[in-house]
């Protein structure tokens, strides 16, 4: 058992990612939304960065509050979230040196097509309302991501509180696994246009609420700050701030979902 310790030891004691953001360091840790993974973006992203750079892409996809957690540790290079409020936290507090504007698609409101409690075209904070007045199943995130931040402030808006009710379930897993559970539960949820367009074929679940400004979801990529961490790949990070406010980055993100899908994921904003 200590020979192993020992092993590991020394191999994270000659890894690129221990020795400091130098020019041989061509190992990149990439902490981001599920949005981004669930939707299919950065499958389609990251091996264009990495054919052009060189770079290897560690890809770690949590909700946008663990995001920031793991950041503030230490433990990623770059962020890609949808938090603008704890983002500007992160910044003034230190943790980040560099924040880009990336791309933006919208909040929605899904749910059966029968509706039960009848929130079609309203705006989110009356939908929530008509939610909890007829205790209609709602399944939430849970996770302190950015889309569990909006909702829990739409929660607020209409000054109610339905965390504990029997009828509200908390998933504490990604907008996915979230979309799928409201399926199998014939309940809402408040979910990202691009992460629900690609799952739309695998649920029975329909857009209800849309349109209204309040449901702006807005992206920005985060360098962490080397005076913090060291160990942080400051020139890989840099990098792939730069490949996805390219150009050519933006236009993957304004191409992306538009054969399979009649219609765009993510509207690129860098420009």
């Amino acid at each position: 058992m200590k020979k192993v310790l020992v092993l590991i030891l020394i191999v994270f004691l000659i890894s690129p990612t221990a020795c400091g953001a130098d020019s041989t360091n061509l190992n990149l840790l990439l902490v981001s939304t599920t949005s981004t993974q669930d939707s299919g973006l950065l499958d389609v992203l990251l091996p264009v960065f990495e054919d052009e750079t060189g770079y290897s892409v560690q890809l770690v996809s949590t909700g946008s509050g663990q995001a920031l957690k793991i950041a503030e540790e230490g433990n990623a290079d770059v962020i890609l979230l949808h938090s603008p409020s704890a983002e500007e936290d992160f910044m003034e507090q230190g943790f980040g040196v560099d924040r880009r504007l990336v791309m933006h698609n919208d909040f929605v409101v899904v749910g059966p097509a029968q509706d039960p409690a009848n929130i079609k075209e309203k705006n989110p904070v009356e939908a929530l309302k008509s939610i909890y007045q007829t205790q209609a199943i709602f399944v939430s995130r849970g996770d302190e991501s950015g889309t569990h931040v909006k909702e829990l402030n739409f929660w607020k808006q209409a000054g109610l509180s339905p965390v504990g009710q029997p009828w509200y379930l908390e998933t504490g897993q990604g907008q996915g696994a979230t979309l799928s559970i409201a399926d199998a539960k014939d309940g809402y949820a408040l979910t990202d246009r691009g992460t629900f367009l690609a799952y739309r074929a695998n649920v029975n679940l329909t857009v209800l609420v849309e349109g209204d400004s309040s449901l702006l979801n807005i992206y920005h990529v985060i360098t962490v700050n080397p005076e913090r961490w060291p160990q942080i790949n400051l020139k890989g990070a840099r990098a792939f701030a730069d490949f996805i406010t390219s150009p050519q980055g933006q236009q993957i993100i304004r191409e992306f979902g538009v054969d399979e899908y009649n219609e765009p994921l993510f509207f690129p904003d860098a420009e």
